[in-house]
C-alpha cells in the first residue's frame, strides 16, 4: 500500500494537506501525519513513506536536517520528497534542492498542483 507522511507543525495545515489528499485514500493511499521534524524522521524510518510532503520552518529538526538525513540513508534514500514551504526565496529552494528535495513547492499551495504532484510521485498518473 503506498503511503504519505505528511509534516507541518501547524496542524491546520496537516489538515488542509490531509483534506487535499484524501480522495488517495480510496485508491488504497495511506495518510500519515508528524507535527515536527524529529516525528517526521523516526515515522520515516519506522514507516519507509513512498512520498513525503515536508515543511521547511519546524521545531527540533527542519524540514532540509530531515530531507538531508533521509537521502543519506541508502535504505532511505528513495523516498520522494517534496519540501512545502512558506519560504519562496531562490536561495531558500536552492537550499531544499541541495538538500536533496525531489520538488519544492512553496505555501500557499493549490489543491489541484499538490495532488497532482502527489499522484506524479506515486506512480497514479493523472485524472
Amino acid at each position: 500500500m503506498p503511503t504519505v507522511l505528511i509534516v507541518d507543525d501547524e496542524q491546520h495545515i496537516r489538515l488542509l494537506i490531509e483534506q487535499t489528499l484524501e480522495e488517495l485514500e480510496d485508491e488504497g493511499v495511506e495518510l500519515l501525519t508528524a507535527g515536527d521534524g524529529e516525528a517526521a524522521l523516526a515515522t520515516i524510518r519506522a514507516q519507509h513513506p513512498d512520498l513525503v510532503f515536508l515543511d521547511v520552518m519546524m521545531p527540533k529538526m527542519n524540514g532540509f536536517q530531515v530531507c538531508r538525513a533521509v537521502k543519506d540513508d541508502d535504505a532511505l534514500k528513495q523516498t520522494y520528497v517534496i519540501l512545502l514551504t512558506a519560504k519562496g526565496q531562490a536561495y531558500d529552494r536552492e537550499q531544499g534542492l541541495q538538500a536533496g528535495a525531489d520538488w519544492y513547492m512553496t505555501k500557499p499551495f493549490d489543491p489541484d498542483d499538490l495532488l497532482r504532484r502527489a499522484r506524479t510521485a506515486l506512480g497514479l498518473g493523472d485524472d
